[in-house]
């Protein structure tokens, strides 16, 4: 593996890292969320931050 892909590889899992992190950070605001609009609002944070993810590890391989 050439310094590149090396590079390439840990940008991507500093990015899968980071989306994890972001995902336990809005599943903690969505059990501390009152109301609807609320909760709807942190559900399609979390759907955006799982198609993300899905990408990013797709990527991965």
């Amino acid at each position: 593996m050439d310094n590149e892909a090396t590079i390439r590889l840990t940008e991507l899992d500093e990015r899968i890292a980071r989306i994890r992190e972001e995902l336990r950070e809005l599943s903690d605001r969505g059990a501390a969320t009152s109301g609807p609009a609320g909760e709807e609002r942190i559900a399609e944070m979390i759907a955006d931050k799982e198609a993300q993810l899905a990408e990013l590890l797709k990527a991965r391989g």
